[in-house]
């Protein structure tokens, strides 16, 4: 993912001021005029959200694996007064299944009688299951639809990422699927969201900036 978005910003005509693996090696001085784009692992972040938060002008965080302290993390950026984005997935094209689930389970909690499930097939060296983007779906079709999916996960040789949103009643069956070709968009989101979080103040998550 790092070359992914090098890529992107070297194509964007956006400078890329340091890239390391040790956030903590990167000084203070530097860290306060840039934006640290974050896909590592959820140890990683568990260890350095505190450092991000008081060196870094602002971040965006890509990496998943780590929302059960979610508002320690979020909370620490608010009173360090660092602009955060933070997204389960940076993909636009995931964003926008996001915002054609969310208004599916508004017309579907009208009729009533629909069970969801949600599927998501990643590659094997995923380090999470089910994957944040997965967990952001269901919380969408929970707090919409007011029923609860099942999450099924499978780990298979080197899948991108393949979503998939399921309504089932006894007389039809509604799908919506999202299948990533590659890694690329979510380098291309972040860099979207890293010139994002340039020019704001505040903790957003991303699919409410851009939806």
């Amino acid at each position: 993912m790092g070359h992914m978005v090098e890529q992107v910003l070297e194509r964007r005509g956006i400078e890329l001021a340091c890239a390391s693996e040790d956030i903590c090696s990167v000084s203070a001085e530097l860290a306060r005029e840039c934006v640290c784009i974050d896909f590592t692992t959820p140890d990683a972040i568990r260890a350095n959200y505190k450092t991000i938060a008081a060196r870094f002008k602002a971040a965006v965080i890509g990496t998943t694996g780590w929302y059960d302290i979610k508002e320690e993390v979020l909370d620490e950026f608010r009173r360090q007064g660092t602009t955060l984005v933070w997204a389960s997935n940076f993909s636009i094209g995931v964003n926008a299944f996001f915002a054609a689930v969310q208004r599916a389970c508004e017309v579907l909690s009208e009729a009533g009688g629909y069970t969801p499930h949600v599927e998501e097939i990643h590659h094997i060296h995923k380090l999470d299951a089910p994957s944040g983007t997965a967990k952001s779906i269901a919380d969408i079709i929970s707090g919409t639809l007011g029923v609860t999916p099942e999450i099924g996960s499978q780990r298979i040789g080197e899948v991108p990422g393949i979503h998939t949103a399921e309504f089932r009643s006894e007389v039809d069956k509604l799908t919506f699927t999202h299948e990533a070709f590659s890694r690329q968009g979510l380098a291309e989101g972040a860099v979207v969201a890293a010139v994002m979080a340039d020019k704001i103040t505040g903790v957003h998550e991303f699919k409410d900036l851009i939806l």
